[in-house]
């Protein structure tokens, strides 16, 4: 990450060469289309998926309950009901049984249960036994052929709903079909319009956006592949996020590397002079940003979810080939290109640098003049969004999660509404066989369960259903689920482990905890120490880091608020406060990096206060411009079907605009101002501060 002049110049001399250049072209071509031809498919997902770690209680009450005779299945839940919400009539009644017969050949046993009349007499309700253990795709088949089979010759005002957990995770799938390409075409339309109106040039915008584009589909076909070797299944928000990313990173390198380009080409007339000398000067700040991203990302490799590890995997990926890019393909095809690119704001010799007399020259002046009230009234700012965070909650439930229609949640809602306390699964206890009469009076006193008997006896083990109270997926059911396991697990001998959906959320939740807990300060301190290595100093990171916190912090609250005052969800899903913290300090040094990098350099003949000064003049044009490009696309994760998606979108756009319009253009400077010589402590810069830096002492 520090700079290798050996290295630079022969990266400028390979991309700026007037038959190099052509081959690099060809080269990246190339291999981009070997990836994507060869991409294939991922290795199919598992019917549910993964999602909590192996050493979870509910995962390894799974693994003991797979002893127990029909535990190899897992409910289709089948509800009918009338489209005008009255009671059923005799032909429903007898429609319904039909469906049931037909039911019972799709279903392990080859009988279904059911259907069962609801109390009110507006629904009937049958349970259709799938094997679980299959395949993501053998899964949507079976589920398929449940809804063909429960619809079948229905009266036309009786309409068949397919819940359940098999239903659930079909449903999840089936809503991200087509949802790549709509994210796709989105983004690219987004980073389209705003790199249009960024180089207000009819031409300009095109080289990078195709950079971008060929980067991130080679980035989805190396992550088939990566896949593939791993053998680990696709999916799809993975995907997407990843997508998102390349898009908004790749076109920050962009923007970066095209304003230095176009300093250089008002200073030369040699067009490839001008780019190797760029290079020289945005270099180093594309590398090491590109470098913290995925030091950062690969953080998540020590998180106990699978999915947070297959992420981190994935987006790593995705911003080496964004970095690869903007540093090798993009420099090339600008050259290439040639100097009138930029019609019809051509940059000539001699013409007028606008930056350095622009607004954000006036902005930065009166920053440095005036640093104090500043800070100030940024942090208040900062204070009162983070407010947002006081009360927090985690965790949705599974109906909740969905922005689409879906089936299987309106068949959940059509079920607690005629059959309550059918809407989910029942705590699930598995203890020795031995305790069994204990571990029951144990359950049945637990405030919340409403019943608890024996359901099964195998090896040895007894199987205890617990009817909970609670309404599904609600803070109340997991209050209940973890009363349960401390009550069960008291009991003498009975080793007793707690399982089912309800606990799995629990443990999806304290394990979404403890990732934050653990990852989010390893991301931090992977974050410091590039600025410290970087920088060469320690007070300038900490404070930049500082920053960092403090703009998620603001991030989280205001999103928090929104998402629970305006929007009424009650709550943020479980991985959103850990994926926003990764995007927001990861990407977030992006324009630390772009801001102090530029300052230290001109700081080395200029002095502190006048180098902030003139960084703020140049750069906050760029960081403006790509500040709110990637704020721009990550709110594109709208498209996608998942509130948690969405969440962590307005989240990180929250944060990327704050961190673009107040922290790295206002408050940054404001306390580099004051601090003056000593932001660079302990480096040499701290010790010997030029002439200039002392003039401009107030």
């Amino acid at each position: 990450m520090t700079e290798n002049p050996d290295a630079t110049r022969a990266l400028g001399r390979l991309v700026t060469g007037r038959v190099s250049a052509w081959l690099v072209l060809l080269v990246a071509l190339v291999l981009a289309g070997a990836v994507v031809a060869g991409e294939g498919e991922a290795p199919p997902t598992e019917a549910g998926g993964a999602r909590l770690p192996a050493a979870a209680e509910s995962a390894r009450a799974v693994q003991l309950l797979e002893r127990f005779p029909g535990e190899e299945t897992a409910p289709a839940l089948v509800v009918w009901t009338r489209t005008d919400g009255g009671a059923l009539t005799d032909t429903d009644r007898e429609a319904a049984a039909a469906a049931a017969q037909r039911l019972g050949a799709l279903a392990v046993g080859g009988r279904a249960a059911g259907p069962v009349p609801s109390e009110d007499g507006e629904a009937l309700l049958a349970v259709v036994p799938l094997p679980s253990d299959v395949t993501g795709e053998e899964s949507a088949q079976q589920v398929g052929d449940v809804r063909a089979a429960a619809r079948e010759q229905l009266p036309a005002d009786l309409r068949a709903q397919v819940t359940g957990g098999p239903a659930f995770g079909v449903d999840i799938a089936d809503s991200f079909s087509g949802a790549d390409t709509r994210l796709l075409l989105v983004t690219a339309g987004v980073v389209a319009l705003l790199l249009l109106v960024t180089y207000r040039s009819p031409v300009l915008w095109l080289v990078p956006l195709t950079v971008v584009g060929v980067a991130d589909r080679t980035a989805a076909g190396l992550l088939t592949v990566v896949d593939r070797i791993g053998g680990t299944p696709a999916d799809p928000s993975s995907t997407g996020i990843t997508s998102v990313l390349v898009f908004g990173a790749g076109t920050n390198y962009a923007l970066l590397l095209i304003a230095r380009y176009r300093e250089e080409l008002r200073r030369t007339p040699d067009r490839r002079l001008a780019m190797r000398r760029a290079l020289a000067g945005a270099g180093p700040a594309v590398l090491a940003s590109a470098s913290t991203v995925v030091l950062a990302v690969l953080t998540l490799l020590a998180a106990v979810l699978p999915s947070t590890r297959s992420l981190g995997i994935d987006v790593a990926v995705g911003i080496v080939v964004a970095g690869i890019s903007g540093l090798v393909v993009l420099p090339a095809a600008l050259v290439v290109c040639g100097r009138g690119l930029f019609w019809p704001f051509v940059p000539r010799v001699g013409s007028r640098d606008t930056a350095r007399t622009g607004v954000w020259a006036r902005i930065a002046a009166r920053v440095v003049r005036r640093p104090r009230p500043v800070v100030l009234l940024s942090l208040v700012l900062l204070a009162v969004l983070s407010a947002g965070l006081v009360g927090v909650q985690q965790g949705l439930a599974q109906t909740e999660r969905f922005r689409t229609a879906a089936e299987s949640v309106e068949g959940a809602q059509a079920l607690r509404e005629h059959f309550p306390g059918r809407g989910s699964e029942a705590a699930r206890v598995v203890a020795a066989a031995g305790a069994a009469e204990a571990v029951v009076a144990a359950a049945s006193a637990v405030p919340g369960v409403a019943s608890a008997q024996v359901t099964g006896e195998s090896a040895g083990l007894v199987r205890v259903d617990a009817e909970l109270e609670a309404e599904p997926g609600s803070a109340a059911s997991r209050a209940t689920v973890e009363r349960l396991r401390e009550a069960v697990g008291a009991v003498p001998g009975a080793d007793a482990l707690v399982g089912g959906a309800e606990a799995e959320a629990v443990d999806e939740r304290d394990a979404s905890r403890r990732d934050l807990l653990v990852v989010g300060p390893l991301v931090v301190l992977v974050v410091l120490a590039v600025l410290v290595v970087l920088l060469r100093a320690l007070v300038g990171p900490l404070l930049l880091v500082a920053t960092v916190l403090a703009t998620y912090a603001a991030a989280l609250g205001a999103g928090n608020r929104l998402f629970v005052d305006v929007l009424g969800l009650p709550a943020l899903d479980t991985g959103v406060p850990l994926l926003c913290l990764l995007f927001l300090v990861a990407l977030g040094v992006d324009y630390n990096i772009f801001l102090v990098t530029r300052a230290r350099e001109e700081a080395l003949t200029a002095g502190t206060r006048e180098g902030i000064r003139t960084a703020v003049a140049v750069t906050g044009g760029v960081i403006t411009s790509a500040g709110v490009l990637l704020a721009a696309v990550f709110t594109v994760l709208g498209v996608l079907p998942l509130i948690t998606l969405t969440q962590i979108g307005v989240v990180v756009c929250i944060g990327v605009l704050l961190d673009t319009l107040l922290v790295r253009t206002l408050l940054v400077p404001a306390i580099v101002a004051l601090l003056g010589p000593r932001t660079w402590w302990p480096s040499r810069l701290d010790r010997a501060p030029a002439p200039r830096e002392r003039e401009l002492v107030p």
